[in-house]
């Protein structure tokens, strides 16, 4: 990218920049996290599992030595011996091989968030061109990466120079000493060289990360402009959003006001709220919601109901509290029941010409 665009770009990335970023792997990633990360496992494992491996290889190697007098070494004999070996390794190298797996699985884990990102994955064709893999030869990053490995080689090889001159001065180079100290100083010397490499890679990891966390940030930093394309396209999907809420909100109240002839009864607030109910014995377990309002939206309800006939009843409490519960097309709340109840056998009694000529008229809607 030329340093002329790279200054333009001023403004932090925004989330949706990061996510995208995250999706194609273009995230801080360090080689020598993973490194520090195996060497504190292969510590950590040897530390822990030394002394039962070396016990169980002992105890092994003891019951192989004492009766090989006695084995007979034949086709029959030879499987179940390497099996005895396979089993004793492999136990003592368990802990180990699991280890390094869960460490390199936490080192991608660590870097990547714990994120997937499949467009990583995909071979493309961009990488095979000669121009940009020029460039990327001769670029910054690849000098500073250089670098990085060379101060690798030093920390390695100063703690490998210094822990070997360290050990030097062991009695085990002067003096005669018991076998069994060779396996103590095999241990001790082990765990030394890991922990003061360790050390020193972690050092190194430290560095290239935080260069690495750099260099991507300034990679993914945006133009003022770029930020303002993005907000743009954002409010356009939210105008988008609103818009269909819109035109679903007026599809239902178009549902709702068609319903409101075959109501069988509207309460009202009585200018504030409107609600539409009906309910069909053998049909209904309760009576249900064909439509509610507030406002003006009631005051249409109100007028439909006139003009179909269908009663009116005012109950400021009752007509507030299915406003506030009831769901169009559900039935009502069930501590609703009794004055709804009422209010239908007042409409019921007062209006017996209306629900004869109702049943005609759901017969119709049905038909």
């Amino acid at each position: 990218m030329p340093e002329t665009d790279q200054d333009q770009k001023t403004e932090q990335p925004t989330e949706k920049r990061l996510h995208e970023a995250m999706e194609r792997g273009q995230f801080a990633k360090s080689p020598e996290l993973s490194s520090a990360l195996l060497l504190a496992t292969v510590l950590g494992v040897f530390a822990l599992t030394t002394q039962s491996a070396s016990r169980d290889v002992a105890d092994y190697a003891v019951g192989i030595f004492s009766r090989f007098a006695t084995t007979t070494v034949s086709r029959e004999t030879i499987p179940s011996e390497l099996g005895g070996v396979l089993l004793t390794s492999g136990h003592a190298l368990m802990p180990l091989l699991l280890g390094c797996v869960g460490a390199a699985l936490l080192a991608g884990g660590l870097q990547s968030g714990f994120r997937l990102s499949p467009e990583a994955a995909l071979f493309k064709f961009e990488r095979l061109d000669p121009a940009a893999g020029f460039a990327r030869v001769f670029s910054k990053g690849v000098f500073v990466k250089g670098g990085l490995d060379v101060l690798k080689l030093v920390a390695v090889g100063g703690v490998l120079y210094l822990g070997a001159r360290g050990l030097m001065a062991d009695p085990l180079f002067s003096a005669p000493v018991e076998a069994a100290y060779l396996g103590e100083f095999l241990s001790k010397s082990t765990i030394l060289f890991l922990s003061r490499l360790l050390f020193a890679i972690a050092g190194v990891a430290a560095l290239g990360y935080a260069y690495e966390k750099f260099k991507t940030g300034r990679e993914l930093r945006m133009t003022k402009q770029e930020v303002k394309e993005e907000r743009r396209n954002a409010e356009g999907d939210a105008h988008t959003k609103a818009a269909m809420r819109r035109m679903a909100r007026r599809l239902m109240q178009k549902q709702m006001l068609s319903a409101v002839a075959t109501a069988d009864v509207v309460v009202t607030n009585p200018t504030h709220f409107a609600v539409a109910l009906k309910y069909e014995r053998g049909k209904d377990q309760a009576p249900v919601v064909l439509a509610k309002g507030e406002n003006r939206f009631a005051q249409r309800i109100k007028a439909l109901a006139a003009e179909h006939g269908v009663p009116t009843v005012e109950n400021k409490p009752v007509a507030r509290l299915l406003f506030a519960m009831g769901k169009v097309g559900e039935t009502i709340p069930a501590n609703l029941y009794q004055a709804v109840a009422e209010i239908l056998a007042v409409v019921y009694r007062t209006h017996r010409y209306y629900f004869h000529r109702l049943k005609t008229r759901r017969l119709e809607g049905t038909a």
